[in-house]
Formats: structure tokens, sequence, C-alpha cells
């Protein structure tokens, strides 16, 4: 039953938000979901439980922000239950992704979606956004539902590329969140978001270096 019902609106959400993803990427999409819903019982990797509600709000909230993932390499912070960067790396799977998080529990739930579903385009690590060095900085990082843009810019601004950009998921419009960004830091800019079954306003920020501070 679940599996017809998830079949069935994860379709006609695509469709409502004029995304075109072959057959066999939307069985992976609900083969991840199947294993979200599994291990969060023992995990607590999301607050969503209503089976009704996972395909709106993980999987078609997690896409929702595919026509601004550019980069060839996306690093994904406070990757948790690996959203937005699990769905984005199923429907792009000639695009690279790195997962980052801090919590032992999930890395290892993500390292076991990468082995089930064989996602050969994703690699996770298990650690703070402080200690990482990639060898290269990243054009894009996004983040979903992590913390609040002054920590993110903070945290995670040495790993982002002079060029590159945040994309920040939020849900209603954090203007205390952009007021309270450092020097340096501007909303290049924002996106609302309209995801199909899915309460509640949701917005992308675009977030970059000032162009005087590149």
């Amino acid at each position: 039953m679940t599996n017809s019902l998830w079949h069935g609106q994860l379709r006609d959400g695509l469709a409502a938000m004029g995304l075109s993803l072959a057959e066999d990427r939307q069985e992976k999409l609900l083969a991840f979901l199947g294993l979200l819903n599994k291990w969060n019982r023992a995990y607590n990797l999301t607050a969503v439980r209503d089976e009704r509600e996972m395909v709106s709000r993980q999987l078609l909230d997690s896409l929702s922000i595919l026509p601004w993932v550019t980069t060839e390499h996306l690093l994904d912070v406070g990757a948790g239950g690996g959203l937005p960067g699990i769905p984005l790396a199923i429907a792009l799977p000639e695009k690279r992704f790195t997962l980052l998080d801090t919590n032992g529990k999930k890395t290892r739930f993500l390292n076991q979606c990468v082995l089930e579903l064989g996602l050969k385009n994703v690699e996770v690590i298990h650690g703070r956004a402080e200690d990482c060095s990639p060898a290269e900085p990243f054009v894009q990082i996004s983040s979903r539902a992590f913390t609040a843009l002054e920590n993110l810019v903070n945290w995670c601004g040495d790993l982002l590329a002079n060029e590159g950009e945040f994309l920040a998921m939020k849900g209603q419009f954090p203007d205390d969140e952009v007021a309270a960004l450092p020097a340096g830091w501007q909303v290049k800019s924002s996106h609302s978001l309209d995801v199909p079954g899915a309460d509640g306003e949701r917005h992308l920020l675009v977030v970059a270096r000032a162009a005087n501070s590149r």
C-alpha cells in the first residue's frame, strides 16, 4: 500500500513541479525513502513520521532546488538523513555529491544508502565542517534546516570557493538571519519553492560573498 501510494505521489509531484525523471531514478528515490523510513524508527533521522507526508516533505522538498544545482561537485553540510543530498544525487547521477555530518548514526545510515542504492557519485564524511579539508573548495554548498545563516557562513565559509554560493533551504523567509549575516556576505537571490503536498512556506536563499570582499 505504502509503495503504491508513494509511487503515485512522486509521479504526480514531479509532474506538478515540471521535473522529468526516468523511471529507474524514481524507483531509486522510493527505495531511499523506504530505507529512511525503516532506519528512522531506531536512528531518529527525521521528524516526519507520517508515511503520507514523506514523499512531499522529503523527496519533493529536496528536489525543489534541482534547477539551482549547477556545480559538478556539491557539498551538503549537516546532511542528516540525506536530505537534500541523496535525492539530488539520484536525480543527477552525472554530478558528484559529498555529504558531511557530525552524527555517527546518521553517517552510518548514509553509508548504508550509498551501498544499497549503488550511489557511486556520493561520498560520506563523518566530521565537522571546520575540520574538513577538501582538495579544492566547493562552488556550491547546500544545507537544509541545518543552522542559522550566520553559522553557516562562519563554519563553512572556508570550504566555499571565492565565487561560490550557499544553497540554504529554509521554511519562512528568515529576515532575522539575513539581517545577522556577517559583513562580507550577502543574499544573492531568494526563491519561493512550491512543493506539492507540503504545508507552509519554503524558500531557497542563495548566499555568496559580497562583490567587494572577494
